[in-house]
């Protein structure tokens, strides 16, 4: 990966990282499922009536769409509304890295070098002690499912890899279209026309705004900017060069959480987060390429 796009996906983390105290402001008024499907019923109407289909296949703009979007923010809404604190869902979350690596070894068989190995097993020791430390303050069916939407992001990112799209910012408004209507099937069974209605009449209420404004950077931000630029990377690069990066969302989301709302920054946290941008920089750089010495040419007999 050239630096341009290193930082590129570097700025994919931020965008990714302040989402996470956003989506906790955004659950505070709208109920997960039904804060989903207006997430991506949003992108998705001015989508249908105003942007042509990316030259993909269906298959995989599906299978994207149901990753990326039903799979990973159906658990993690319900798991964060269930006591799943924002900082913590940003760094369990990030399990998607090492999911996508092993999928696309498996799936596409995409060989993985010693230094990508080396890089994501420091990162995931970095992941793996600040959950272990803070694993107190959630309990663990959050966590399960915490762990099983970061499996439906490494789907979908594999689903986007196989897309190979030339047209990034049209598929990630296309993806959108697939989430909504499972979303608001989940949304009528569990939360009820009732809640739904309730929460509709009342969303223009003062008390409703910081929701609003948390669901708005939601759509903008963290779905319009960040997807493009993340299905952009994987369209022109391997999967497993693409995914440690996101193992750099949690440091933005513990800090920014602390900022929003006082979670407390260990120590161990800070080290461990250190750890995690060492393997992500060490699993992602390339590596010195040594000149041959010349050997002479013995013309053949």
């Amino acid at each position: 990966m050239s630096v341009r796009d290193r930082l590129l996906a570097v700025l994919v983390a931020v965008c990714w990282g302040i989402n996470f105290p956003a989506t906790a402001l955004a659950l505070q008024h709208f109920p997960p499922f039904l804060m989903g499907a207006l997430r991506f019923t949003l992108i998705a109407v001015p989508t249908l009536l105003l942007v042509p289909r990316p030259k993909v296949k269906l298959r995989w703009l599906i299978g994207t769409g149901l990753g990326l979007g039903f799979l990973q923010f159906a658990f993690l809404y319900v798991g964060m509304v269930i006591g799943m604190p924002s900082g913590l869902a940003s760094l369990v979350l990030q399990a998607s890295a090492p999911f996508t690596v092993i999928i696309a070894a498996v799936a596409l068989r995409e060989r993985l070098s010693g230094r990508q190995v080396i890089g994501v097993l420091i990162a995931v020791a970095g992941l793996a002690a600040i959950a272990v430390h803070r694993a107190q303050y959630a309990a663990l069916l959050p966590v399960i499912l915490t762990l099983c939407a970061a499996l439906g992001w490494a789907i979908g990112n594999v689903c986007s890899r196989q897309a190979a799209t030339t047209e990034p910012f049209r598929l990630t408004l296309w993806i959108s279209i697939v989430p909504p209507v499972p979303l608001l099937i989940l949304s009528l069974i569990f939360e009820g026309p009732a809640r739904i209605a309730e929460t509709m009449i009342t969303v223009a209420t003062p008390a409703a705004l910081p929701a609003v404004l948390g669901l708005l950077y939601i759509v903008l931000i963290a779905t319009l900017i960040g997807y493009s630029l993340w299905n952009n990377l994987l369209s022109r690069h391997r999967s497993s060069e693409v995914a440690p990066f996101s193992m750099l969302v949690p440091i933005v989301g513990v800090a920014s959480s602390w900022l929003a709302f006082g979670e407390q920054v260990e120590p161990l946290v800070i080290i461990a987060g250190v750890a995690v941008i060492a393997g992500v920089w060490f699993a992602t750089r390339k590596g010195r390429v040594r000149a041959l010495p010349e050997v002479d040419r013995v013309p053949a007999a």
